[in-house]
Formats: structure tokens, sequence, C-alpha cells
């Protein structure tokens, strides 16, 4: 049994730091480090929640090369089951080069790769049965299965009875709730960042946005709200919470998203409160930055307890 199965994206990523100035063509900078590290909300988050001390299993594609051995070898070193993980032999592993300035935030360079052949065909509902939880991390980034194919999946996941929560990516193309709507009604905990949250509703004030979501079917929202925390909403009729950030120094923020709906997810399974998810969320999303790279920095759930009770 799990807790929790992952559905969505795995990249392999190349992290170069510090990067702050991109050099003219044909010239040359020098930085004080290249390194490969695992990425992808997917990926990222299905880590985090086994390191936080949950067991989470991921369903997603990767490429039939070095980067998705890399891929697989950090998830099963980190206890992730992989039985719901394809292998593509005509498509490489999703890959970025990330580019990471002195202050820690980030420039991306983005193959979507296996992540874009994705589809519902590819899920392995005998790993679903077995989960409590079903995230679907890094919607607008899986050409097959965003839209329809998404929404049919959440749909049945809700016949099962399972628990659905849902993270999306930057949608580059400029669809947002083109794409998005038809999955709404079967959306229990909708995590988006604030950025993601005001293009999909076309909303600049967090109460409005959650209006939106809400109007669509959405049961409860948590909005990222970067370094002010996080906004929260436990339904359409219920009074919303900011839930403050903890000050930590930030050295690379890759990650940080995923990691809050690890910290949130997890929270959940335990049996915290909604509001109490959003600071467990919060303190793990200070972890994830405080390190270099997606998961470096997370640590099991009563390292996180501790700094929050020390933090009050």
């Amino acid at each position: 049994m799990f807790d929790v199965s992952c559905i969505g994206i795995l990249v392999a990523d190349v992290i170069a730091k510090p990067v702050d100035k991109i050099p003219d063509k044909g010239l040359l900078n020098l930085i004080s480090g290249i390194s490969l590290h695992s990425g992808g909300c997917a990926m990222s988050a299905a880590v985090d929640m086994s390191i936080l001390g949950i067991k989470a299993a991921i369903l997603g594609k990767v490429g039939n090369d070095s980067f998705g051995e890399f891929l697989k070898s950090v998830l099963e070193s980190n206890n992730v089951d992989t039985d719901g993980l394809c292998v593509d032999k005509k498509t490489q592993t999703s890959a970025s080069v990330v580019l990471s300035d002195s202050q820690g935030e980030r420039t991306f360079l983005h193959c979507t790769g296996a992540n874009g052949t994705f589809s519902k065909d590819d899920i392995n509902w005998d790993v679903i049965e077995k989960s409590k939880v079903v995230f679907v991390a890094g919607t607008f980034l899986m050409d097959t299965f965003d839209g329809a194919h998404c929404a049919s999946v959440l749909k049945r996941c809700k016949q099962m009875g399972k628990t659905t929560v849902l993270d999306t990516a930057w949608d580059s193309k400029g669809r947002w709730m083109d794409v998005l709507e038809q999955c709404m009604p079967y959306i229990d905990y909708f995590l988006p960042s604030i950025e993601e949250a005001m293009a999909l509703s076309q909303k600049q004030i967090p109460e409005e946005i959650a209006k939106e979501f809400f109007d669509k079917g959405v049961s409860k929202v948590a909005i990222k709200l970067g370094s002010k925390g996080c906004y929260l909403q436990d339904g359409k009729n219920k009074k919303p919470v900011i839930v403050p950030p903890y000050k930590v120094q930030a050295v690379d923020t890759t990650g940080a998203g995923d990691s809050f709906c690890a910290g949130f997810i997890t929270a959940l399974v335990k049996g915290m409160s909604f509001t109490e998810c959003g600071y467990f969320a919060n303190a793990v999303g200070a972890h994830c930055v405080s390190a270099l790279g997606a998961t470096t920095g997370i640590k099991p759930m009563d390292d996180i307890l501790a700094f929050m009770e020390a933090k009050k």
C-alpha cells in the first residue's frame, strides 16, 4: 500500500551556479559549479515525501538513456516505488539546464522529451488502487496527458474513492483554463503558485482567484505565495487564511513549489488540519530553498516539526 501516487513529470536537472549574467555569443564565463540533480514536479515531490516519511509511488515516463537511468536510480535509492514508471525507447528523458543566480533565482532551458508522450494509457491502475492520495504534478508540461486525459484519470480516481491533489506548471503556450477547467470538478486540493493562479483565473486578488476555482468545481484551494507564505481556503464559503512563511537564507529555489506540495500532502496523510498542512508545507519549502537542488534540503518529518517548534 502507498500513501500517495505521484502522476507527472520527471526531469534531469543540470544546474549551473552562479550565473548572474549570460555571456555574449562566442564568449565564456567561469562559474563555480555544474551538477546533475533529479527534478520535475512528480519526481521531486515523490522523493520529498519519501524522505519526510510517507510511502510514495511514481507514475510517469523517461527515455531509454543515461538520464532516465539516473532518475530511476534516485527514485529507488529514496524508496519510491517505480512500478508505474514507463520507458519510451523513441524519446529522450526530459531534461533542463538550470541557471541559478547568486540569489538562488532560476532561469530554465527545457527539453520536454518523454514527459510529452505520457498519456492516460500509461497509467498503472494497480498502483493507483493501492494509494490513498493521487497527486497530479506538472500540468501544462504533459502534452498528451493534459486536458481530457487528465480529467478522465482524476474522475476515475474519485470514483475509486481516492483523494485527488493537483499542482500546475507555467503554461508557456497560454492555454490555461482551456486545458484545466475540465479537470477542476475532480480536484479535492488545488495547489497552484500565485503566478499560475492569476494566469488561470485572470484575477489578481487571492480571494477572487479562489472563488473562480471554487465556481469551476475545486473543493479546497492552497495558493503558494512564495516569500509571502500561502493562501488557504477550505471551501467556497469558508474564511481564508494567510499562512506566513518561515524565514531562511535562500540558496536555490529549485523544487520549492514541489516541496510545498510534498509537505502539504504529507501533513494531509498524517491527519493534520487544513491550516496545519499549510504551516508544515511552508516549513518543508523553507528547507528546500536552503540547499542546492530540488530535494537536497528535505529532512524527515520529525526534523521539520522540530524546526517549526523552534521558530514559534
